[in-house]
């Protein structure tokens, strides 16, 4: 039982520990991607991975402004019985 454990544990530890720590780069013999139509300057890896408001939009959570009495719902009906 504690071997297992402590195999599961060494398993996850290096697991946690492969991800990687430098700058990423474009693989060996390619380039980075071509500059956009009209940009004015080739954009970084760190511009490439940054979302755009398209991919990442904000949320908007309320829905009021400001606090307005509800109209009367003629579908909002008691439960039959």
């Amino acid at each position: 039982m504690k071997s297992r454990m402590s195999v599961a544990l060494a398993c996850a530890l290096l697991i946690a520990a492969c991800g990687g720590r430098e700058p990423l780069q474009p693989a060996q013999g390619e380039g980075m991607p071509v500059a956009p139509a009209m940009a004015q300057s080739q954009p970084t890896t760190d511009d490439l991975l940054e979302p755009t408001t398209q991919q990442r939009p904000e949320r908007v959570d309320e829905l009021l402004r400001r606090s307005q009495e509800r109209e009367d719902d003629p579908f909002d009906l008691p439960p039959p019985g």
